[in-house]
């Protein structure tokens, strides 16, 4: 399924993810996150976590999933965003977000994320949209507050010692549930 938005005059085009995506995402994900690279953005989790914000082979489990989409996102017909979305029941679980940092702050990631919570209610008739957040990630979470999300002050601890999710350069990351209730 293709969809188009236009935020600040430029088409985006919305798609699910192909087989042939995953290295591509990748890419774009650890970019967003991890590294010199990320700090072009403000996504960037460089200052907390070193490593791989992910791997080929998740990225790949996420598109073969039966209840998830990874939603990809062209401008130009080059991929610069994505996100997951997966259906659990009652709602919808909003992750693997990302926006090619040398395009955020331009508007993109509030028209993405409108979208991919239209396509989860359309698609899956969900009442809720449900993500989790690194806790201490303060500017992001007040940007997903701005988009209607709010603090559940639930949380779950980092998978410290698991170096799929990272390394960690501190000791009190976790993470919290946001929800937003759909129209």
């Amino acid at each position: 399924m293709e969809t188009a938005a236009t935020p600040a005059a430029s088409v985006l085009v919305f798609r699910d993810a192909l087989d042939a995506d995953v290295d591509t995402l990748v890419a774009l994900i650890e970019s967003a996150y991890r590294g010199d690279s990320s700090r072009t953005g403000w996504t960037t989790e460089a200052d907390i976590l070193e490593g791989q914000r992910t791997d080929p082979e998740g990225v790949l489990e996420v598109i073969k999933s039966p209840d998830s989409r990874l939603l990809t996102v062209e401008l130009e017909r080059q991929v610069v965003a994505c996100c997951q979305l997966e259906h659990r029941g009652d709602h919808a679980y909003f992750g693997m977000f990302a926006v090619s940092p040398a395009l955020q702050g331009a508007g993109h990631g509030k028209v993405i994320i409108a979208e991919a919570e239209r396509q989860a209610q359309e698609t899956w008739g969900v009442r809720e949209m449900h993500m989790t957040v690194i806790s201490v990630r303060n500017d992001l979470i007040a940007w997903y507050e701005r988009r209607g999300y709010r603090r559940t002050g639930r949380m779950t601890p980092f998978p410290y010692g698991d170096e799929r999710f990272g390394i960690p350069q501190r000791d009190d990351l976790q993470f919290e549930l946001l929800v937003k209730e759909l129209a």
